[in-house]
């Protein structure tokens, strides 16, 4: 007689962690210290981001200003299309301890303010 061998299914097993990162844009132009220091403070948290300079095509200024509700100062952020502010909005999340939220996958423990 032939053995029959029984094969048991695997344990189910958790559903993959998906790690979706956000896409970050920042409207912001050549020679602005608020823009560097957005800048700085998403690097520091380990985000990658878009930049898009308003100083390279008129046009961009017009959409930056269309997607901000008019406002027409840099930096303007974008987290997955949503308008977060500008740089002073940015430095209020942090404060708060709401910004790893706000950028979710984006975020981490990065090197540090500097």
């Amino acid at each position: 007689m032939r053995e029959r061998s029984i094969m048991r299914p695997d344990p189910p097993q958790p559903p993959a962690r998906e790690t979706a990162v956000p896409e970050i844009e920042i409207y912001t132009s050549r020679w602005c210290p608020f823009c560097a220091r957005a800048e700085r403070l998403l690097r520091a948290r380990g985000a990658e981001f878009r930049r898009i300079d308003v100083d390279a095509d008129p046009n961009f200024r017009q959409e930056m200003m269309r997607r901000a509700g008019g406002r027409r100062t840099v930096p303007q952020i974008f987290v997955d299309g949503a308008h977060i502010g500008g740089s002073d909005d940015l430095m209020d999340l942090e404060r708060a301890g709401r910004l790893d939220a706000v950028l979710g996958a984006a975020s981490g423990p990065g090197p540090g303010p500097g």
